[in-house]
């Protein structure tokens, strides 16, 4: 088994040197939309394609629209779920509406951690799954902040004994430049940001990898696109957001 993991997003493994570390629990951390669902959906696609099941927990979407906006980029989750590659655990619905009622994993609490973290390990443990995202795991500790870093340990403790590496999305508000609650930047073992800053007039996206163990990578922020394919990013470019606006430059690593 190799000790890295393909993230299956154009150019994301030149940044990371050659893909994250295998069992790294990742924080992808950015404002509203910056990007931050699509890449982690487009992480799990890599993995069914590369025989690598995967498990989406939502916390903030229905599952039906989960679904409808995938098949809008091709990946078919419908069919990786019958392949028994893909599992939506659903906390989002807590059971509540017929649809509910037809997904097979369902978190009846979200805010009771242990069996939030119960259902997880169960779809983990049926799948056999090797990748995880939760969206978002700010819902678990928005209206208790300072339970933000136990509550990511905890989660990352589960995920990482069972063998898997995942990215956890923490929202933040479109000024904020910090990462999603007190002391989270300590409790994962890497931390990517997404950030859309306007520039005379237009949304220029951008990424950057603040830390990750076990790995060199790039200390620049890089540009990206989102298509109708997915996630693009350009690793031979760079920019700079400077007080004077959104500068780009066509530097390497």
């Amino acid at each position: 088994m190799s000790d890295r993991v393909d993230v299956g997003i154009p150019g994301m493994n030149e940044i990371l040197c050659g893909g994250i570390p295998r069992r790294n629990i990742v924080l992808l951390s950015g404002g509203p939309g910056t990007g931050k669902s699509i890449f982690g959906q487009q992480f799990l696609y890599a993995g069914f394609r590369l025989n690598e099941p995967g498990i989406l927990v939502t916390l903030e979407e229905h599952p039906v629209q989960i679904r409808i906006n995938m098949d809008r980029f091709g990946w078919e989750p419908r069919k990786y779920e019958q392949d028994g590659k893909f599992a939506i655990v659903d906390a989002f619905t807590s059971g509540i509406g017929e649809s509910s009622k037809r997904e097979r994993y369902v978190v009846k609490d979200p805010d009771d951690i242990p069996s939030f973290l119960d259902v997880i390990r169960q779809a983990i443990t049926d799948l056999n799954a090797q990748r995880v995202v939760i969206d978002s795991v700010s819902t678990l500790y928005m209206t208790k902040p300072m339970l933000a870093r136990s509550t990511l340990m905890l989660i990352k403790k589960v995920l990482a004994g069972l063998g898997c590496t995942g990215f956890l999305i923490s929202q933040v508000s479109v000024t904020d430049r910090g990462f999603g609650g007190p002391g989270v930047e300590h409790a994962a073992d890497g931390i990517i940001r997404l950030d859309l800053d306007e520039f005379q007039g237009e949304l220029k996206r951008s990424i950057i990898v603040w830390k990750m163990r076990g790995t060199e990578h790039s200390m620049r922020r890089h540009p990206f696109d989102i298509t109708n394919k997915g996630i693009i990013i350009y690793p031979n470019k760079t920019v700079r957001v400077t007080p004077k606006g959104f500068i780009e430059g066509g530097e390497g690593l």
